[in-house]
Formats: C-alpha cells, structure tokens, sequence
C-alpha cells in the first residue's frame, strides 16, 4: 500500500513537471499568441515623446501620439519611491527570477484575499508586450502564462534596476502622465528626484488602477490608498511607524499642472510650425540603419532658439491690444449701421460669394458630404441653431457656449482681427518670439509664415536702400513735394502712374529723404522708384531675403506687394546687423533619445549692404520713432485722447532708446504693421482680419500706428529686463560715414492733433 503511494505520488510529479513544461513551452512557442521575439525584448518598444525646448531651458511642448512618455533614468528615481514600489507591489522583488511562487501559492490558497500574484516583472511584461487583461477565462489564462514566461525573460536580459526603470516610465498615470516624470510634474509639479515619502506613496497607489484611484476626482479614496502605502513601507522596514502615523494625517497636497495639449500653452503656433519643419527634416535626415526618425515615438529633444519670456510677452501684448481693438470693431461695425457687417463695401451677393466658400471648406460640409448628403441638404444645415462653442474675448478661458447657426458663426469668426509678431536676433539669426495669431485652438492659421498681406509703407525702405547703395543718396538730399508721375511705358508702364499722398495733401516744398520716410511722402518715394527703377528695388528686397513675388513695376514702391511677416522681419533686421543678412533660424540642435546630437544648425550669412549703408537706412528708419508716424512711441500729449484712452493699447509708453521702425497701412485700412528694431532684436507686427473687405473704417482706427504699433510697444516694454537682455542703447555706428546723416531739419517733431493722423494711405 506504502509503495503505490510513493509510484502514485511520483507519476503525479513527473506529469506535473511534464504538464508545466508542456504548457511554458507552449507559451514560449507562441501557441498562445505571438511572444515577443529576443531583438524585441532586447529593445521594448515604448512610445517616447519629443521635447521642445525653449532659449532658456524651459519646456514649451511635446510631440505624441497616444503615449506622451519621458524616459527617466534609475539613478533619478528617489529611494523613497522604489521602497513604496517593492513595498507594495512585490516584496521579494529582489529574490525572485519574474515568478514568485509563494505569492501564487497564497493567491491560489486565499483566492487573491491577501494580495495578488503578480511580480513588477509580470506587470511590466502585461504592460509591454501582454496589453489588458481578457475577460474569457480561457484568454485570461493564457494571458497569464505569457506573463510568466515573458517575466523570466526580462529578468534575463535585464537587472532588477533596469525592470523597476522601465516599469515606472511606461505606467500610464493618466492625464496625459504617461511615466514617472510626467507624473511627478503633473501632480505635483516636481521632478521625480523632489518627492517626499508621501507624494512617492500616492503614485505607487495609483499604480493598482491609475482611473479608480484618481487624486484629482477621487481624493480621499486616494488617500486611503496611499495610506495602505505607507503602511505596508512601515510592515516591510522601509518607514518608521512613527513617520508613517504623521504622515497618514496630511492630506496629499496635489498641486495640479495638466500637460498642455498642442492646443494649449506657450508658442502653440511656432510649435505647430517646428511640427511641420521636423517632418521634412526626418525625411531627409535619416538613421544610420536607413529607418525614419518618428517624432511621435523615438524620444527627441529639440533645443529652439525661443526665448520663453519674449514669448509670453509677446502673447500678451498681442492678446491686451488685439482684446481693444476687437471691442471698438464690434461697436462699429454693426448690421443696423451696415448691412453688410462685418464687410465694408461689398454687395449682398459678394457677401454671399464669400460665406458659400467658406461654408464648402468647413469641417461641417466635409463631414455631412461623407456621409453622403446633397449640397442642398448642406447648406440648409448652416441656417439651422445649433449649440456651440465659440471664441470671446470676453470670456475667462475665452471660450463661450451659445446657440447660433453655422451661417452666423462664420459671419462672427470672419468678423474677428487676426495678428502676427515675429522677433529675430539680428546678429545670429535666432527667432525670439513667434506668435501666429489670436489663439491657435480657434484660429489655427498661422499668419507669421502662412499667410503674405500687402505690407504698405513697410516696403519703402527696401526704395530708400536702392537709392542709397546705388545712387549714394543722402538722407539730407531734397526732393519736392509735388504731384508726380512715372510715365506710360517706363519701367512696363502700360499707363502713366501717378501716386498721391495721404489725403491728397502736398506741401510743394523740398524736403529731406529722412523727412520723407518718416511721414511716408508717397512722393518722394515715387521719385526714387523712377530713378534706380523696379528690378534694382526687387534685387534689393531679394537679396534681404524675401522670397515672395514681387512685379518689377513702380506700384511696388507704396507696398502693393504681399509678404509673409517671417521675410519681412528676416529683411528689416540686415539693417541691424550691419549690412548682413542671417538666414532665420529657430531650432539650434536636435538630440536622439540617448543625447547624440543629430543636428546641428550652421548660420547661413550673405553681405547685402556695407556697414555704412546699413547703419544710414538705421538712421533713416530712427527718424520714423523721432519725428514720424511712428512718434507716439515717444509722446504723452494724447493721452487725454477718446482714441489713444480706447485702443491705443498701454499709452503713454514714452520710450527714450534709440528704436529703428517704420508703420505701414494698406488700402481701406485692410492691413496695419509696425516694424521695430533696437540693436540685437527686430521685430514686426501685422493686423489684420482674414477677408481684406473686413476692416476699420477710418484710418483714425485703421493705421498701422494704431493696429499694430501699440503690440509692439507693450511687448518691448515689458522686455525691457536684465535678464532677458534686450538693446537699450544705440544702433553700432560705423568708425567711417561718408554719407551726410546730420540734416539739422527745424521743427522735425509733428505733434499729432486729435483730429490729424499721419499715417497715409499708400496706393
């Protein structure tokens, strides 16, 4: 009886081990599902996001997918955190090879009561290569298996450090906290090197199931849960029980930072743009093994040459004034004084041309043409209300629920001014600050680099270049100020062209070149397109680096021509830098996930103009902000003044350094711009709305000095800082000038009337 017990008892063993054997190797051998094969264990893949970073070091952005991970490494982790992890987790961690038995035994025997079975291995296993758990007992039982065998091949190929490493920077935390570090930030806006005992118990709490024991909607189940942290550090040696009963009695103190979306945050239209540059660059910039870098996945780091406080600065100054001058427009333009609103001479059926267009571009046509509707059907769409959320000024967060048709939200969003500001460090090249509008979540084109708008008297500087580096020209040279024309047939002249000045006004005396730019004389400019002609004022604008068209006809000298803002900055700031146009640049270095460095940036230079040529068109353009239309910079007599008080945004800014700029305002007020330069930053402003028939109507509201000036005036004020290191001194002066600068022009100073503005209409 003995002896069959015992050959009973081995037959059970041997097919025992038999049957655990069958079943691993099964596993192993993918009879359970495909396993990951050794290159894949070798190098788990984990989506790891891209990091943009600003001048400064601080993080703008990053580019992901589902996944927004940053890999941290061991050494980075606080002995606090692994306590709690192992503590909790898996106590024999560090003596097991992926599987403990005792903890399955006590899973099995106590059905899971006193704690489960799986080890970090198992659970990182699950989350690399396994995925969730299957609810069909039979998958769920395989799934379990693969586990297991996975588990031991981890422990394999990695050491214990390395698997808590990995665990901790795929655990998806929620809120876009995919990993430690996300977490750490996210939820207490720390580093993971910063957490205190209690923060590191939380997050291991979480790790049981990050969505039910959620610290932002769940915080006392949380605290319970961290609390069972604690005590299970204290039961394991990790805590003093003393340390752990005071900390139980605090509460967890979250100071919540969600991570940004693309949406959201500092530079989202330069970050949207980076996007799009990082696309071609991959592309073109393979890996050594031939693959593609995925920005998404492969973990780069992009160091930008945006200086995070320009940048905020520039929003806000941008977001202050555009708020004014928004407000003013909807008093103005309303339906019962203007049919048309918010269009100014235009027809009802242009109107309707403009709205039928934009109705067949919207989200909404496309999405109801896919699911197979008529047109007619479409339309009819637009005219029904519907709940919605839209863009407000007004609103805290900017956004405001109502009710309105679609028709009428495009009539609402086409009524709404639109920005741009771009900042270049003449000297290197580096873009500062790129702001492409008003918020990028409702109006997502970008107006720095997308869009080119006729800049007015913005282009008259590149006519006074010419006439300066080709006829050497003196800023004291005279010229009258008299009707003029170019006649028919010279420089393709079909018909003679024949400008006026701002409201048709001539004084009939000579005056000076400096004189004539910085009240943009539109006469005197004519004059000297005739004389160096067109195409040597389009070689001029080329070589400063403006890469839109431009027609070699005399019209070009009062800005006719469209310009992206990104060439129109990248060409005033030769002038500050001597003479030498610097190729904008706006990523420095880019890093692999390991901190190669893969690219980085070379300057790409070109002489345009010698050093006096430059520094005289400085001296031109410093006339502008002295004694022209850009001199409410540095006045205060207006400030009693109905307009200046409502949208001359942050007057009086009574600037003393020396500033290079000049205004510019087109036809019917459509677009306004100021181009502001001190030594070591150049920077230009538009406004404007998106359809050219939206606009002031007067050019007391619609001039460059007023739509765009008051932006770059906040801007530089509050940029005026020690830290940051913007210019206050004066333009480099050349050791030799042969070229007259010192005009002594009487009474150069106009001082602006309530009723007067010096800005021109310019064609």
């Amino acid at each position: 009886m003995y002896r069959r017990i015992i050959v009973l008892l081995w037959v059970l063993f041997v097919f025992g081990v038999a049957g655990i054997y069958f079943v691993f190797h099964s596993a192993a051998t993918g009879k359970f599902g495909e396993m990951p094969t050794f290159e894949q264990l070798e190098n788990p893949e984990s989506n790891l996001a891209t990091h943009i970073y600003s001048s400064d070091s601080l993080l703008l952005g990053k580019f992901y997918l589902a996944d927004n991970r940053s890999p941290v490494d061991y050494s980075e982790l606080p002995k606090s955190l692994i306590d709690a992890l192992v503590a909790t987790e898996d106590a024999r961690f560090f003596e097991h090879s992926g599987i403990d038995f005792r903890g399955f035994a006590r899973a099995v025997v106590f059905l899971g009561k006193r704690g489960g079975a799986s080890t970090i291995s198992q659970q990182l296993a699950r989350q690399l290569f396994v995925g969730v758990r299957s609810r069909n007992l039979k998958e769920a039982l395989q799934q379990k298996i693969k586990e297991w065998v996975i588990a031991v091949r981890l422990e394999r190929n990695y050491t214990k450090e390395e698997i808590i490493q990995m665990y901790l920077n795929n655990y998806d935390f929620n809120y876009l906290a995919d990993g430690i570090e996300n977490a750490a930030r996210i939820y207490f806006n720390k580093t993971p090197q910063e957490l205190e005992v209690k923060e590191s118990a939380m997050l291991v709490g979480m790790l049981k199931n990050s969505s039910l024991y959620n610290p932002v909607r769940r915080p006392e189940l949380v605290t319970s849960r961290r609390n069972t942290v604690l005590d299970q550090m204290v039961k394991y040696g990790y805590l003093e029980e003393k340390l752990s009963d005071s900390l139980q009695q605090t509460p967890l103190d979250i100071r919540f930072t969600p991570e940004n979306s693309h949406n959201e945050g500092l530079a989202t239209y330069f970050r949207m743009h980076l996007q799009s540059w990082l696309k071609n660059w991959v592309r073109e910039n393979p890996k050594s093994t031939g693959e593609t870098y995925d920005i998404y996945r492969d973990g780069l780091r992009v160091y930008t040459t945006i200086d995070s406080r320009l940048q905020q600065n520039a929003e806000d100054a941008m977001e202050s004034h555009l708020s004014n001058l928004q407000a003013a427009f909807f008093r103005q333009q309303k339906q019962d004084s203007n049919p048309t609103a918010p269009f100014i001479d235009l027809e009802l059926e242009q109107v309707e041309e403009i709205v039928d267009r934009a109705m067949r571009n919207s989200d909404r046509w496309r999405s109801l043409r896919a699911q197979g509707k008529s047109d007619t059907l479409i339309k009819a769409s637009f005219y029904v209300p519907t709940e919605m959320t839209v863009f407000d000024w007004k609103a805290p967060s900017k956004e405001r629920d109502t009710v309105m048709t679609p028709y009428d939200s495009i009539l609402y969003y086409k009524s709404h001014l639109r920005g741009a500001l771009m900042s270049i460090e003449p000297q290197t090249g580096h873009i500062k600050a790129w702001v492409g509008g008003a918020d990028y979540k409702h109006f997502q084109y970008d107006n720095v680099v997308q869009g080119a708008r006729q800049v007015g008297s913005t282009f008259k500087p590149f006519v006074y270049a010419a006439a300066i580096d080709q006829l050497r020209m003196s800023p004291c040279d005279r010229l009258p100020d008299v009707p003029y024309c170019v006649s028919a047939g010279k420089h393709g002249n079909i018909e003679a062209w024949c400008p006026k000045n701002s409201g048709g006004k001539y004084s009939g005396e000579s005056i000076t070149l400096k004189h004539a730019l910085a009240n943009s004389i539109n006469t005197v400019t004519a004059q000297l397109i005739d004389r160096v002609g067109p195409a040597s004022v389009v070689s001029v604008a080329e070589r400063l680096g403006i890469e839109s068209r431009i027609p070699a006809v005399p019209a070009i000298a009062l800005g006719t021509p469209d310009i992206k803002v990104f060439d129109l900055v990248s060409a005033y700031s030769t002038f500050a830098n001597q003479g030498v146009h610097t190729t904008p640049t706006f990523v420095t270095r880019i890093e692999d996930e390991s901190g190669n460095v893969i690219y980085d940036a070379i300057p790409e230079t070109r002489d345009v103009f010698n050093k006096e040529i430059a520094y005289t068109m400085i001296s031109l353009l410093k006339g502008v902000t002295e004694a022209g239309s850009g001199v409410r910079l540095r006045h205060n007599w207006m400030i009693d003044n109905p307009v200046y008080q409502e949208v001359v945004t942050g007057y009086p800014y009574e600037f003393k350094n020396p500033i290079a700029g000049k205004t510019g305002t087109t036809q019917n007020q459509s677009d306004g711009w100021f181009m502001g330069m001190v030594p070591n930053l150049a920077t230009g402003v538009w406004v404007g709305a998106e359809d050219r028939a939206v606009h002031f109507d007067n050019i007391t509201y619609g001039q460059g000095a007023t739509m765009a000036l008051p932006v770059w005036a906040n801007y530089m004020r509050e940029s005026y800082n020690d830290s940051i290191g913007v210019s206050s001194e004066d333009f480099i002066r050349p050791d030799q000038i042969s070229i007259n600068l010192l005009c002594n022009e009487a009474n150069q100073v106009i001082r602006e009337e309530k009723s007067e503005d010096l800005e021109e209409f310019d064609f």
